[in-house]
């Protein structure tokens, strides 16, 4: 290599101290925690696992409100809820005063816990103790009865989902241990609720045990929780990223149960987007007025962009 000011390498190397000078020294690496990176990734992997399973929350193909006391449900142009995949004739589900029922067109194979489904069945909600799930295409579609208000919806799953299948993965803000925040749970008086208000516009009272507290830059901020008194609480917020980077509608994170210290740790690295994110078959809460942050929290998961095949 020639030793004139003219080498290209040398240019690089003393555009800041002019020719014959002394390099710049470059700046010190900034050293990742092995424990919070592993951590982090292990986290991070188990999300991508419950998103992408058979039944994750990719799997979404339809979410059809049940308007009369009585429904033909199938793939084919003669039933009154026309679904996205499955076969022509699925069968019927019916209402009788507060309970439904479903009654499978004959000769179809269906099955609720590996037990073949051969005639008319209790249809229990999401809001029952036990939900009915009832499997079809050889256990790769999945049916199911929700519950919003007064309201009623049949959801519709199936691993060949588009949405599965073409799932491009998450991506995240840089965050760091920075963001992992020791918070000080202020509870409230039993049996408060909050109303939570879905995607859909339905407001829903939600159990709310208590506020989190905790300081940033010298500025104190809270969070209403959703739990009951003594459980692990579920935050939904939005912040100064939601819509610029982060899902405009905000986004989900949950904590272990408040210790006996009144504390807890609210790790932002863990907040992830809602299913609304990644189809339109779901129905999310939204943040509170409470819950909306004058703070940008760049952690966690940064908003969801599907291939262009894919896309809603």
């Amino acid at each position: 290599m020639g030793k004139g000011c003219n080498s290209a390498a040398l240019m690089l190397a003393l555009a800041m101290s002019g020719c014959g000078g002394k390099a710049p020294e470059a700046a010190p690496a900034v050293q990742e925690d092995p424990a919070f990176a592993r951590q982090q990734q292990q986290w991070r992997m188990q999300r991508y696992q419950e998103l992408t399973a058979p039944d994750g929350w990719t799997t979404l193909v339809g979410l059809h409100w049940l308007e009369h006391k009585a429904h033909y449900i199938g793939r084919g142009p003669g039933s009154g809820i026309r679904l996205a995949v499955g076969p022509d004739k699925l069968g019927m589900v019916s209402r009788q005063g507060e309970r439904w029922s479903f009654t499978p067109e004959r000769g179809v194979p269906l099955s609720v816990d590996g037990m073949a489904v051969t005639g008319r069945i209790a249809f229990n909600s999401d809001h029952d103790p036990q939900p009915t799930r009832i499997a079809f295409d050889d256990g790769k579609g999945q049916l199911s009865l929700l519950q919003r208000g007064q309201r009623f919806a049949l959801r519709i799953k199936h691993a060949d989902a588009a949405s599965r299948s073409g799932f491009s993965g998450l991506d995240y803000w840089p965050g760091g241990p920075q963001w992992q925040v020791r918070a000080r749970f202020l509870p409230h008086p039993a049996g408060k609720t909050l109303p939570i208000v879905d995607i859909t516009g339905l407001t829903t009272a939600m159990p709310n045990a208590g506020l989190v507290e905790f300081q940033r830059g010298g500025t104190t901020y809270r969070m209403e929780a959703i739990a009951e008194p003594g459980a692990p609480l579920f935050l939904i917020f939005a912040d100064r990223t939601s819509g610029h980077g982060s899902y405009p509608a905000g986004r989900y994170l949950d904590t272990e149960a408040p210790g006996a210290d009144g504390h807890v740790l609210v790790d932002f690295n863990h907040a992830y987007n809602p299913p609304c994110a990644f189809t339109p078959f779901a129905t999310c809460p939204l943040a509170p007025p409470e819950n909306r942050l004058d703070l940008r929290i760049e952690a966690g998961e940064r908003a969801y962009h599907p291939p262009k095949e894919s896309a809603p």
